[in-house]
């Protein structure tokens, strides 16, 4: 199932199509180190702590959990649909064809994780940090409030932020080119300079300029005491 945003195409997973099956799983570890074809909903979780895992075609609906820490798992075709994981602490994981819909991920901390075909869809990634993240593949953040989120060594070039929030976003050095931020607020955002060959729109231009000037700490001369 394909949706397009921009100049982007990402595969989604098609979790209806006739003759899949999703069985309801009473918990997302396994002995095993794999949990295929499942349907997980409604938890309430102190702690969601998955290692060596592999999550493989299903849905997970309304989870909450206090706690969230993945290492080194793998999650292949699978949607989050209105999940609240606070505090999620997530390292060298693999994300493909994975979509996140209407999720709280406040606070996460995602470091070494590869994207391939990934959808976030109006969720909450306030505070989030992205440290040595990369787009393998398409990977889209379409209305999504990324408020004092911060990205470190990350490779972008194969994404889109698509009509998100992005107050006092942090863009450190990094991969970026043709990251696609058109119908974002870009005035607020720092790190501007680094942001060499995006795609924006020319009304935006102004916003980008602004938040040049305002990490540059320029003096405007009109604001100058006349001390003469």
């Amino acid at each position: 199932m394909d949706s397009t945003f921009g100049r982007v195409t990402v595969t989604l997973p098609d979790l209806n199509e006739p003759g899949l099956y999703l069985s309801n799983v009473s918990t997302l570890d396994s002995a095993r180190g794999i949990v295929q074809d499942f349907r997980y909903a409604d938890a309430n979780l102190r702690d969601l702590e998955l290692a060596d895992t592999s999550l493989i075609t299903g849905r997970v609906t309304g989870l909450r959990a206090d706690r969230v820490q993945l290492d080194k798992v793998r999650l292949d075709s699978v949607e989050f649909d209105t999940c609240d994981l606070a505090t999620a602490r997530i390292t060298d994981t693999k994300f493909s064809r994975v979509v996140f819909r209407n999720c709280k991920i406040m606070g996460a901390q995602l470091t070494g994780v590869t994207l391939d075909n990934v959808l976030f869809e109006n969720c909450r990634l306030d505070y989030a940090t992205f440290e040595q993240a990369r787009a393998t593949g398409p990977l889209v953040f379409s209305k999504c409030v990324l408020t004092e989120a911060a990205l470190t060594g990350c490779d972008l070039g194969r994404a889109v932020l698509d009509s998100c929030s992005l107050q006092a976003a942090e863009f450190g050095r990094g991969k970026y080119q043709h990251l696609d931020l058109r119908g974002c607020d870009l005035s607020t955002i720092r790190g501007a300079a680094n942001l060499s060959k995006v795609i924006i729109d020319r009304a935006q231009q102004a916003e980008l300029a602004e938040a040049l000037v305002a990490e540059l700490d320029v003096t405007f001369a009109d604001t100058l005491d006349d001390r003469r």
